[in-house]
């Protein structure tokens, strides 16, 4: 019986070292910052998924803002991070650090919301502007600016408001709504960047105007009845790219199993996430502690739980997609989504030379590992790594246009008002494979449960 138990613990333990002998690198470090959609990379940690996949991961809240974030993954100090979808794009551009950073996976859809203090809410409101209208259009906003630069004149001062850095999906999308009725951003506006949990205070200060922000920090203002959100990124653009998961290429080639054990447990969190409501209710008690976003669970409750309030002193309304963390492919790393930021970067001047979008997208999001990983768990995929957006029920622009990404250079220059610092003649000719590429739309679903679902009826679990 002896030599029967010490054979089976030898079997044991050679499984055991086997499994470990997988995962090249045990001890990790991920960075994040203090805003809900850093959950997946919480929940991997509270619910054992990291352990689970052989990992010893140290999570870390970052003081120092995106930049903080992001030189600390180029330095090596975090081996992965919660990041700006434009990040890991701009860094391996030479724009914002100098690193080729790959984006492995999408933490999240939607999550951010344009936050307004109470006195610009009331001069937008003397232009006509329906608080209570979604979505809600800036055009009461350029009325106000336009009657601003006709009482100044040469001495306008541009309104101030703020978002979370330059290669933000807060800036661009705060960008995007503005000009939709004619603002010319840099022009009638100052836009500043601040770390997410100072924007209410700074709103509060008169420092701003208004702001774009991740959660909680929208729904910590309307409860402090300091302002309103006017508007949502879900209503700019329905299920919009927002964070990704972050490293470096070098890591990835040099700890291939180390990057699918991370990635599995991430994912398995946003299955999990989005399995049930009240799931996600436990989700905000898990944020609320001091060591991870640190707000009142009743705050982080208002958008992880199916609904949102936009105005102070009202009731929350439905939003059921305000935060979409595994359902309609929201895990998956689209081509077509990272190549949209490289179009705004080029639309707002941030790039200052004409490069292949699509060798540079291709450089940086992985679509291919992400399948690789997708199995082990299953997670279902899209047809296509590249589709268009505006043309689906539950992915539309709030101004109509459609996004194709075979038709990326005349998409920068279509709005009526760009800052690019490089000619559409000189974009083309950097971008001839325009038009080879093979476009795919996916299905709207549900497959892992009903949080994050625009109606119980797609959920196919």
């Amino acid at each position: 019986m002896l030599k029967k138990l010490a054979s089976v613990g030898l079997g044991l333990s050679v499984v055991t070292s086997v499994l470990m002998a997988g995962v090249e690198k045990k001890d990790l470090t991920i960075g994040f910052i203090a805003l809900t959609d850093c959950a997946p990379i919480v929940i991997a940690q509270e619910k054992g998924f990291f352990k689970k996949n052989g990992l010893n991961v140290h999570v870390v809240k970052e003081g120092g803002g995106w930049p903080g974030i992001q030189q600390k993954v180029i330095s090596g100090e975090y081996d992965f991070s919660h990041a700006l979808a434009g990040m890991p794009i701009a860094a391996t551009l030479g724009i914002n650090g100098n690193a080729n950073l790959q984006a492995v996976l999408s933490l999240d859809f939607n999550g951010n919301g344009i936050t307004f203090g109470n006195k610009i809410i009331k001069k937008m409101e003397q232009y006509g502007m329906d608080k209570t209208k979604r979505p809600l259009g800036s055009e009461a906003l350029k009325k106000y600016i336009d009657a601003k630069h006709k009482a100044e004149g040469k001495n306008y001062k541009p309104l101030s408001f703020g978002m979370v850095h330059p290669v933000s999906t807060h800036n661009y999308e705060l960008r995007y709504w503005m000009a939709s009725s004619g603002i010319v951003p840099d022009r009638d506006s100052t836009i500043k960047p601040f770390p997410p949990p100072t924007m209410p205070s700074n709103l509060i200060a008169g420092n701003i105007e208004g702001y774009c922000v991740g959660e909680p920090w929208n729904e910590r203002i309307v409860l402090k009845k300091k302002g309103s959100t006017l508007v949502t990124n879900y209503d700019i653009w329905n299920n919009n790219p927002e964070k990704v998961l972050q490293t470096r290429a070098d890591f990835i080639t040099k700890y291939p199993e180390t990057t699918k054990a991370v990635m599995k447990s991430i994912l398995q969190a946003q299955m999990w996430l989005d399995a049930s409501w009240e799931n996600r209710k436990e989700a905000a008690k898990i944020l609320s502690k001091p060591n991870y976003v640190k707000a009142p669970v009743k705050v982080l409750e208002k958008s992880m739980t199916g609904t949102f309030q936009y105005l102070k002193g009202q009731e929350s309304e439905a939003n059921p997609m305000f935060n979409v963390f595994a359902n309609y492919y929201a895990a998956y790393p689209f081509y077509s989504h990272g190549m949209w930021f490289i179009t705004q970067m080029y639309r707002w001047g941030q790039i200052d030379k004409a490069v292949d979008m699509k060798k540079v997208i291709e450089s940086v999001y992985r679509p291919d590992l992400f399948a690789e990983v997708a199995k082990e768990v299953g997670y279902t995929l899209p047809p296509s790594p590249w589709k268009k957006d505006g043309v689906d029920k539950y992915n539309m622009f709030m101004d109509g246009k459609v996004y194709d990404p075979n038709k990326a250079v005349e998409y920068i220059f279509s709005t009526g008002i760009d800052e690019s610092k490089v000619s559409e003649a000189d974009l083309k000719a950097a971008n001839k494979w325009e038009g080879t590429l093979k476009t795919e739309q996916p299905d709207y679903v549900c497959p892992y449960g009903p949080a994050g679902c625009a109606d119980p009826k797609y959920v196919i679990k």
